[in-house]
């Protein structure tokens, strides 16, 4: 793999990076990256996360990547230190942030822009003491704050600003909040290798959580990372797909994130460790990898893609040959299964969401049967996760359970009248109540539908035959849709549904198959893959 490969993905995203930020010294929002807010003006508060986007503008401003033309450019400068001191403008007292709502405080927003801002602070060799209260402020936050819901990048992220804040500022005064949030997520790593999120294995946030641990050890040898770090890596090389692709809709969090430098910085003590990187950095070169140009997560790729570039490991191995047979991940309900030149990838919590490959190549993605009933549509869908009922056989598996809703509300003027009122009075004095209910209404639970599913996968010479059966327990009248997808996802996820060349594969109709089917017969499909 060309290590080029890297600064031309990233150089291509600058312009839009700079389109999303406000680069008038003269207007009240100089330096805000959120251009629904300071340009469109169609929201009332600016998103904190948005000013990560300096980060990966300080990063090109400072490195010698080839046909850079922001390499020391002055204005560029200017801009970077504008997006550092808007984030401190227009952060709360306590030094937090917002994200999708005012009053929310958001750690994910809150740490990400943090420790952007320390880096692009340290890149541009910067002495301004009321940003550097600004990171303390927002630091002393972070560290005492604790969100609902697990979610290791984040708690990786909140060690990591602790850390470069300590060694930007010279003091140990932050050690102690870094010890016990290290072990807080030390705690949150299975066995398996892979850290939770959302209460199962998300191999796309895995990645960021390995490259912010990567840098950790790298830096601070003496928190003896190595051990967690090789079990992380060894899980995530397992769900590099045979064409470069990674991760899914199988993943706990749905999420195509591939964040390649810590694969990279860890070469320089595990050498295995980069070749993760080639094929999927191959396919993102070929044009085949996920597209993540929306303007509320593009700064993420595009900082990691110019980290890796700097920590590039010209001795490459070969990635080392992928065992045969099934391979099963029972805490992460995820099963590998690999014969000759077939690869499944299955999610056992998930209702048997699938990926198949064959010579290279995606036969089939799958996210399961659902159905939309009506008048009042609503979605019935297998793919939630929960803890179906599962059994294994010599040549395949079976997993069924019941059927849930997806989650599928939207704001309407009125519900969002109702959140800035509560968020203006209660809401913005107990902001991780309201994130804990949205959490429950948008992301975890699972409210059961009167549908009960059951698949069943069995290798056979030629391929993989996959049988679907679901039965209705008050009949089919209400069923007016039943279909299967390959990129369905029932949660709302940030990161997740991003476009990727694999899905343009059709839906599956087959609601013709409701005409005339008796309220006591189950609806069935067959296929050969």
């Amino acid at each position: 793999m060309s290590r080029d490969v890297l600064a031309r993905l990233a150089l291509a995203e600058i312009p839009k990076l700079l389109t999303l930020q406000d680069r008038n010294p003269a207007s009240p929002t100089y330096g805000c990256f959120d251009r629904n807010y300071w340009q469109y003006r169609n929201i009332d508060f600016p998103s904190g996360m948005a000013q990560e986007f300096a980060w990966p503008l300080a990063l090109v401003w400072s490195l010698d990547l080839p046909d850079n033309p922001y390499r020391g450019d002055a204005t560029l400068r200017d801009w970077v230190v504008a997006g550092l001191r808007f984030a401190a403008r227009s952060a709360h007292p306590d030094g937090s942030c917002d994200d999708y709502y005012p009053f929310e405080r958001a750690t994910g927003a809150t740490a990400f822009s943090l420790l952007a801002c320390l880096e692009s602070y340290r890149l541009l060799k910067l002495d301004e003491p009321e940003l550097i209260q600004f990171f303390q402020r927002r630091a002393r936050w972070l560290a005492g704050h604790r969100e609902s819901g697990r979610l290791s990048n984040h708690e990786a992220l909140v060690i990591r600003c602790l850390e470069r804040l300590g060694r930007l500022t010279g003091t140990d005064a932050w050690e102690g909040p870094l010890n016990d949030r290290l072990a807080r997520l030390r705690s949150w790593q299975s066995e398996e290798g892979w850290f939770e999120e959302y209460g199962g294995c998300d191999p796309g946030y895995l990645t960021l959580t390995i490259g912010l641990l990567a840098e950790l050890q790298r830096d601070r040898p003496d928190l003896d990372l190595r051990e967690s770090l090789q079990g992380a890596i060894d899980c995530a090389a397992e769900f590099v797909h045979p064409d470069g692709s990674y991760g899914g809709e199988y993943g706990s969090r749905n999420t195509l994130n591939f964040f390649p430098h810590g694969f990279e910085i860890a070469g320089a003590w595990l050498p295995e460790a980069p070749a993760v990187n080639d094929l999927v950095l191959a396919a993102l070169a070929a044009g085949r990898g996920p597209c993540y140009a929306d303007d509320h997560i593009v700064g993420h790729h595009v900082w990691s893609w110019l980290l890796a570039w700097q920590a590039f490991r010209p001795n490459r191995p070969h990635p080392r040959s992928r065992s045969q047979g099934r391979q099963i991940f029972a805490r992460a309900g995820l099963v590998i299964d690999r014969r000759g030149d077939a690869e499944l990838y299955a999610a056992l919590n998930k209702g048997g969401v699938f990926k198949l490959f064959r010579g290279g190549r995606l036969v089939a993605s799958d996210t399961g049967l659902c159905l939309q009933t009506g008048p009042k549509p609503r979605t019935a869908v297998s793919h939630l996760v929960s803890s179906y009922q599962h059994r294994f056989e010599e040549d395949g598996l079976v997993v069924y359970g019941r059927m849930g809703w997806a989650k599928q509300a939207r704001l309407t003027p009125m519900k969002m009248i109702v959140l800035r009122c509560v968020m203006l009075t209660v809401g913005r004095a107990f902001p991780n109540a309201v994130r804990r209910l949205l959490q429950r209404l948008l992301v975890t639970g699972k409210s059961p539908a009167p549908f009960r599913f059951k698949r069943t996968m069995a290798w056979e010479r030629d391929g993989l035959k996959v049988y679907d059966e679901i039965r209705a327990n008050r009949g089919w009248r209400s069923v007016v849709h039943a279909g299967i997808g390959g990129h369905q996802t029932s949660i709302a996820v940030v990161m997740s549904r991003v476009f990727e060349p694999s899905q343009l594969q059709p839906w599956q109709d087959i609601s013709d198959r409701l005409k005339e089917l008796p309220a006591d017969a189950p609806l069935t499909l067959e296929r050969s893959l």
